[in-house]
């Protein structure tokens, strides 16, 4: 049978006490001698007392916790965000709650409410993929409490972000496909109500158009991020004998899917075909031929969201919202290299 919790009642029983005098020594009230106070922190630790942190931070009306809520955890970039955040906030007076949402709006909006009922001194969120409302955010702003968003945000609301310039990285990679003269390139794109996959579309088209290029709605192809759909895709690509000169993808994921496919099937990468995608998975280095992809610098936003939400937390009052950009790093491999 697992041991019941000491409560504050058990503590002054065995002192023969009242409650309350425990209570307060535990909160170092100035009325109680010090004496007394360290009897009862005392007695308290030996009893292997642990105060309820929520009904403490109810009394406050505050508490040390900074939520995170996140997508995916399983996410390179998400898991390396979170480092980021930890070697800014373990040093500090805060602890960190983390909440994973599996792109559902609401696991989100339930993750928000639950950060509110807690009473955290901040948050930090990146919109789900299901999330095409912002009323559960809009909400807790209006608690005050303060909220940084990082990576996917929603561009409408007045407040702090830090962002990778997706625009930028996008162009950038199809710039590259396009001068190792691959003509025909086709984009693997995300949910585009998100702004990272709109972004990344819009960085693709701009590079398209810029060399001279149409970008027709056949050549997109929308919500293809897993490593499944990128299989499906390609070979749908293959039986339709009309094989694209190259793969753009928003994520690493659905290129390692195509260029699995198009291996098993003798296509040659990248002379037959180039793939590249974005975000430069551990993995991406280690396929044959390596994947062209974008560093995204994950632990320097996780870092910079921390502290710009720390800074909020200990100004206490409102200033102009700030938004922070990252440029990503082409990096380029053998996926893509015909030159």
């Amino acid at each position: 049978m697992e041991n019941r919790k000491t409560t504050i009642h058990d503590i002054a029983a065995r002192l023969n006490i009242s409650a309350s005098t425990v209570s307060r020594a535990l909160n170092d009230y100035y009325r109680i001698s010090k004496t007394t106070r360290d009897l009862i922190k005392k007695t308290a630790a030996e009893m292997n007392y642990k105060p309820n942190q929520l009904a403490t931070n109810l009394r406050k009306g505050r508490g040390n916790m900074i939520g995170v809520i996140i997508p995916r955890i399983d996410r390179h970039f998400f898991s390396h965000a979170i480092a980021g955040m930890e070697s800014v906030i373990n040093p500090s007076d805060f602890n960190l709650m983390i909440c994973q949402t599996n792109e559902d709006y609401m696991v989100e909006k339930r993750s928000l409410q639950a950060l509110v009922n807690n009473r955290v001194e901040g948050i930090i969120i990146s919109m789900a993929a299901g999330s095409t409302k912002t009323d559960h955010i809009e909400a807790t702003l209006n608690e005050g409490i303060p909220l940084v968003m990082f990576d996917r945000v929603a561009d409408h609301l007045d407040i702090d972000k830090v962002l990778n310039d997706n625009f930028a990285g996008a162009y950038d990679i199809t710039t590259h496909l396009i001068r190792q003269g691959y003509r025909n390139i086709v984009h693997f794109s995300g949910p585009r109500h998100i702004n990272v996959y709109r972004d990344r579309f819009e960085g693709y088209q701009k590079a398209m158009q810029d060399a001279g290029m149409e970008v027709t709605d056949s050549m997109v192809f929308e919500d293809i991020l897993t490593r499944q759909k990128g299989e499906e895709l390609a070979e749908q690509l293959l039986r339709s004998g009309k094989l694209p000169d190259a793969i753009f993808s928003s994520s690493d994921f659905s290129a390692l899917g195509a260029l699995l496919f198009f291996k098993s099937k003798g296509v040659a990468i990248p002379r037959q075909i180039g793939i590249a995608g974005f975000a430069n998975e551990p993995f991406t280095e280690l396929t044959t031929p390596g994947i062209t992809t974008l560093e995204q610098y994950s632990e320097e936003i996780g870092k910079s969201t921390a502290r710009l939400l720390i800074e909020r937390i200990e100004s206490g009052k409102k200033e102009v919202s700030k938004t922070m950009t990252f440029k990503p790093k082409l990096i380029i491999r053998a996926s893509t290299e015909k030159k």
